[in-house]
């Protein structure tokens, strides 16, 4: 069952995200917000087929803020970085660098609001960088980044990527912490049933030195790792 389970789901997810992503592209030209929506469409896609097609149950303990704040959200797997679309309301994401010097893709990216993060940027790119995201996020839209900087198999516990302290300083918002677990879950291969559950922590005030800031968030996002 599993076997054939998985066989739908990326039969379904893998030949749908072709016709919406390229009805995506296709829309750029009738405008942003039209091609925010087939973003989403591609979003909710994932999430149907895991939930329907996989048996996967989603629960998520808590819920996104009305006011303006940064979501650090914990990487385990492509899941949550397909699903922020879903799980938030036309979210502005950090993401590396070298991603936008995909063809095709990286255009995408930079039209839906995803901001550029380089691990070497200079100041004046770090400026620009900042300038975005506080721009999206005056235009009501929340900002997301994975601090920890890449996927960590469920369970391990790594530090936080050197620039998430940078970003909570100089954004000056508070932060919340977001835990998943959907590792055991949405592995690269076969894809097992069970539950992913998302856990939103309390927001944490800005301003706070980097150690303590840091320290609150590493063991939020890492909540449902027992």
């Amino acid at each position: 069952m599993i076997v054939l389970r998985n066989i739908a789901f990326y039969l379904v997810f893998y030949l749908g995200s072709i016709v919406v992503t390229s009805a995506a592209l296709l829309s750029i030209p009738f405008g942003w917000e039209v091609f925010r929506r087939r973003v989403s469409n591609w979003s909710g896609l994932q999430r149907w087929c895991v939930v329907n097609l996989l048996g996967v149950e989603l629960k998520i303990q808590g819920a996104p803020l009305d006011e303006p704040v940064l979501y650090a959200v914990k990487h385990e797997s492509f899941f949550e970085a397909i699903d922020a679309p879903t799980l938030f309301d036309t979210p502005a994401v950090f993401a590396k660098q070298e991603l936008f010097s995909i063809p095709g893709w990286g255009r995408a990216a930079l039209a839906y609001g995803l901001v550029p993060v380089s691990r070497e940027a200079g100041a004046t790119m770090l400026r620009a960088m900042i300038r975005s995201a506080k721009a999206l996020n005056a235009d009501g839209r929340p900002l997301v980044i994975f601090p920890e900087g890449t996927r960590v198999p469920h369970g391990e516990v790594r530090a936080l990527q050197s620039g998430f302290a940078g970003l909570y300083k100089m954004l000056g918002l508070a932060v919340v912490p977001v835990a998943v677990d959907s590792g055991p879950i949405y592995h690269r291969g076969l894809k097992r049933r069970g539950t992913i559950t998302y856990r939103f922590g309390e927001p944490i005030p800005p301003g706070l030195p980097r150690a303590e800031v840091e320290q609150r968030v590493l063991a939020e996002i890492n909540a449902l790792n027992g």
